[in-house]
């Protein structure tokens, strides 16, 4: 989730595409957002609303999903 926020920040500043420490940050965080734009393929302008998703939805896992799989888990346990 940091990644994605970091690389969205960065993202406003237009940085160097060699650098080193954002290619691995694209690396890290393009097969996410990626696959948002494929599923969601909205735009607005120049506005990406990928990053915002992947939050949300990373969010959504570890809130909703995760917790109630503990509860399951110690019901069954």
């Amino acid at each position: 989730m940091y990644l994605i926020l970091i690389r969205a920040v960065l993202s406003w500043f237009s940085p160097d595409p060699y650098n080193a420490f954002y290619q691995i940050l694209i690396r890290i965080t393009e097969p996410i957002l990626n696959y948002i734009r494929r599923v969601l393929p909205f735009r607005t302008g120049m506005m990406d609303f990928s990053p915002f998703i992947a939050i949300i939805a990373i969010i959504f896992l570890r809130e909703f999903l995760v917790k109630s799989l503990f509860g399951l888990a110690a019901r069954i346990g």
